[in-house]
């Protein structure tokens, strides 16, 4: 067989099955689009599921991916097999309802022998039990004896996700090894559990629909999935014997090697080291390009814990300082001719990591600690295992990996409790399942909107127009279709064809109004909902609306314009903060609307003032500039020529719409507009705050948001200028000047308080007994914070010189305490913190310190007196012990 690379194989496929009229679709991004029911995109068709249920129309009825996934039920294998891994590439062609089981064996068999020149005399299939179709077609339609065509049970041949959905029987595609692989069984055969022979390509004919009561029937829409791991069929195609020895992952396995100063093969702990970094660096580095960020919680987790797995092994490697982002590129320089979003986002990509990696060598030090106080603590007590609270808390809350904490408990011939462990880790798992919500087959609950026709699709033709004229095709409230609507109703109003914006790419829904012979309806937004279809959320005002009436749709030119302006704005903001931050952010998200812009992008501090003003002042000066704005639709390999921005995660089909601001920033961007940046009047920033990891948020205002800014600015300034009676220009200096003014009395005061604490300690001295040689002091001395209060001791203290001081206080609506004691008082027995806790009791408080000083607070002043006397008689009682 011929050996070809990883990266032709997947074109070799790909062109493959377009010259067989399917759509060639790029990777969907690995964060799943409106399904609950997956973290992370883990198959081929996990982004096609509307398609597959007809819930949405697709572009074609034809389609092939080569898809990224991730799949995170065996991270803990991954490295000590040459098997697993969380990342891989899925190979697909799709049907929907277009062809079924004879074009898909077919044209399976056609790529393998024809085009992969596969021997025939090494390939097997496997059908299900019940499919006697695909068996007769590979029989007689291709020609294999029955030897060949295995039959196997519902388990291995009969593909359905969850309780209920779309499911139906496979067929595969085994490749025979050889007899070297294999088990010298007499009765090894395909289906064994040897090596021998390998399933490396799964036909799903989905032709049944489950139900929960475990029936099935028939799909009047017959579809086809195929899925086939392209990592495996390069593995077979190079004649290796694992993923990690394919050409691009051996890439990276190699460059681990080059920096731990280790050989591949040659030691098999060192080797499960080796293949957790490589698989983890790719899964990380294309999470990261995809917009996920490290968390505690949901897809985060999961990159967070590769992440430090993937550290925690370069350690035991031996590599030394920042490691990650030398690996990224050797990711990306073998991916990145099929994955661009790789290269386009490198620089963020390698900050982010350092960055997370960079923190996780300061846990992995606090956890060390943390895990030795425990060890401490068990030897003192006898104890050989560590509780599994313990152990989670170490791994969930400091990223102190589980395998590490045995380890090291080993070392020391302490277990730790692993099923105690595993209820912790169940419960965080099923806290994570109930927070991500239903896991329906589609991930959602169904709405009003799912019964409508999937056919039906909106276009939007508002970039030109702010008002058309259309049929009202669908009518509805939260619970059924509707035939018409009155006075007071809310509704939702779909149609073919509408002028206004449906929130998207952060970008608020339009409002408006909708006018008929009959009556009128106010709109308080528009959103997309399934199957392209726009849903206007309205409220009728006026009379009454009918299904099939002819309407006129009216958006709100001043709303829309105000939204336009501050969607302007935010473009103009995403590349200026790359001009004075840095080149590695990115747009993490933004919400844009008539009143204001927020904007969150990659970074990992707080901006500086100076920053957040050249930001602003950049932004101010292209909108002075008057620059013109062009929108223009183009294919996508022409918008990264011209250097086109493009979003975290999201899906771009092969024409893009392009906004370019002069050249000054060129976006990819399905928002409105200005035609030119000086219609946005001006730019202010409101504020600059940290939402998480890693991300940051500025929330900003422009054109009529400004004005209204600058006026409840100086009408804040006015009332400050009346208060301190200076004229504007000159409030600042008038407030300085009191400001000092005030300072200087505050130490005027100080001062004088100083003098009358002296003064009182000198009164106070003089009620001073001596128990067994040791001056006692216990006094009330109300009115007195806690910082005037130890001032009070401490001058008491001194004067005493051998004795110790109890003072209370009651200030406002609490009670102050503070005990004191010289050296020679120590040496005799007091300790200052138990008496303050005896003490701090009776005035329903708490509080401790130190044998030389203590301080506590208290609520219940009432009972002060009680208090002088527990205090007298602790004191005593350590005197005289």
């Amino acid at each position: 067989m011929k050996n070809y690379s990883l990266n032709e194989l997947r074109e070799m496929y790909l062109k493959f099955f377009e010259s067989k009229m399917h759509l060639r679709a790029k990777s969907f991004p690995l964060v799943p689009h409106n399904d609950n029911s997956l973290l992370l995109i883990n198959a081929g068709m996990a982004p096609l599921k509307p398609y597959f249920t007809g819930q949405e129309e697709p572009p074609r009825r034809r389609m092939t991916t080569c898809q990224k996934c991730i799949r995170t039920g065996d991270i803990e294998n991954v490295g000590k097999t040459a098997r697993h891994g969380t990342f891989f590439e899925m190979l697909g062609n799709f049907s929907f309802g277009d062809y079924f089981k004879e074009e898909a064996i077919e044209w399976a068999w056609e790529f393998v022998t024809k085009h992969l020149e596969i021997p025939v005399e090494r390939l097997f299939v496997t059908v299900y039990q019940d499919d006697e179709e695909a068996a007769e077609i590979w029989r007689n339609k291709i020609g294999l004896p029955n030897e060949k065509v295995i039959y196997m049970g519902k388990e291995d041949n009969f593909w359905e996700a969850g309780i209920d959905g779309p499911c139906g029987p496979c067929s595969e595609i085994y490749f025979d090894r050889g007899p070297e692989f294999g088990c010298d069984s007499p009765d090894c055969g395909v289906g064994c559990d040897c090596d021998r022979y390998m399933e490396f390509w799964n036909l799903v004919f989905t032709q049944f629909e489950r139900h929960e009561d475990g029936t099935y029937t028939p799909l009047a829409q017959k579809n086809i999935d195929t899925g086939m791991g392209l990592e495996r069929l390069a593995a077979m195609m190079q004649g290796v014997s694992s993923i990690f020895d394919v050409d691009t992952i051996k890439a990276i396995r190699d460059h681990v090697c080059q920096l731990a100063g280790v050989t591949y093969g040659e030691n098999y702990k060192n080797d499960v080291s080796i293949r957790v970094i490589t698989d983890h660096i790719r899964s990380v580095t294309f999470m990261a390009a995809d917009g996920v960020l490290p968390s505690n919680e949901g897809r985060g987790y999961v990159m967070r814990r590769l992440l430090r797995r993937a550290v925690r092994h370069a350690k035991l490697l031996g590599i030394e300082g920042l490691f990650l982002k030398d690996l990224v590129k050797t990711v990306v320089d073998n991916s990145k001719h099929e994955y661009t979003e790789l290269e386009d986002k490198y620089e963020y990509i390698t900050k982010l990591l350092t960055v997370e990696e960079k923190n996780f060598n300061e846990t992995i030090d606090r956890g060390l600690n943390i895990l030795k106080a425990h060890i401490d603590e068990m030897k003192a007590e006898g104890k050989t295992v560590l509780d599994g609270k313990a152990c989670f808390t170490l791994s969930d809350t400091y990223g102190f990996p589980i395998d590490l904490t045995h380890e090291i408990l080993e070392e020391q011939g302490l277990k730790a409790d692993e099923e105690g462990f595993k209820v912790e880790m169940d419960a965080q798992r099923q806290k994570a399942r109930d927070a991500r919500g239903g896991s329906k087959y589609m991930g959602a609950d169904e709405t009003i909107f799912n019964q409508m026709d999937s056919t039906m699709k909106t276009t939007f033709v508002g970039y030109d127009k702010l008002e058309t004229t259309g049929t009202l095709e669908v009518l509805a409230n939260d619970e059924e279709l509707l035939e018409a609507a009155g006075c007071g109703d809310s509704i939702y109003v779909v149609i073919s064809e509408t002028p206004f914006y449906a929130e998207s790419g952060g970008q608020a829904g339009d409002t408006g109004l909708i006018t008929t012979a009959t009556g009128k309806a106010v709109v308080s937004d528009t959103t997309k909902v399934i199957g392209g279809k726009f849903a206007h959320h309205a409220q009728v005002v006026e009379g009454s609306i009918e299904k099939g009436q002819s309407a006129t749709f009216t958006v709100e030119n001043a709303s829309r314009m105000d939204t336009s302006r501050n969607h302007s704005a935010t473009h103009l903001l995403q590349k200026a903060l790359r001009e004075v931050v840095g080149g590695h952010i990115e747009q993490a998200g933004s919400n844009v609307n008539k009143d204001r812009l927020r904007f969150d992008f990659t970074h990992f501090e707080a901006l500086t003032h100076e920053q957040l003003e050249k930001v602003e002042a950049l932004v101010n000066e292209k909108i002075l500039e008057g620059l013109t704005i062009t929108i223009k639709e183009m294919p996508i390999d022409e918008a990264r020529k011209l250097g086109a921005m493009a979003l975290f995660g999201e899906k771009y089909g092969q024409t893009v719409r392009v906004v370019n601001m002069g050249d000054y920033s060129v976006e990819l961007c399905g928002g409105t507009h200005l035609q030119n940046t000086a219609a946005i009047g001006t730019f202010k920033i409101i504020s600059e705050t940290g939402v998480a990891a890693g991300v940051r948020r500025i929330e900003a205002v422009t054109g009529r948001g400004a004005l209204h800014f600058y006026q409840t600015m100086e009408n804040s300034l006015n009332e400050v200028s009346a208060l301190v009676k200076a004229k504007k220009t000159e409030v600042v200096k008038k407030v300085e000047s009191m400001t000092i003014e005030l300072k200087n009395l505050e130490k005027e005061n100080e001062k004088l308080k100083a003098e009358i604490a002296a003064s009182k300690a000198g009164a106070l001295t003089e009620q001073a007994k001596t128990i067994n040689g040791i001056k006692v002091l216990v006094s009330q001395i109300d009115e007195l914070d806690m910082n005037d209060l130890k001032n009070m001791g401490d001058s008491l203290k001194d004067q005493l010189q051998d004795g110790v001081v109890l003072l209370m206080s009651h200030v406002a609506d609490k009670v102050n305490l503070v005990a004191m004691a010289t050296p020679s008082a120590v040496e005799k027995g007091v300790h200052c913190g138990q008496i303050i806790s005896a003490v701090a009791g009776v005035v329903g408080g708490k509080g401790g310190g130190r044998p030389n000083m203590a301080q506590a607070g208290g609520k219940d002043a009432s009972k002060i007196k009680e208090a002088i006397t527990v205090a007298e008689t602790t004191i005593n009682a350590q005197l005289n012990a």
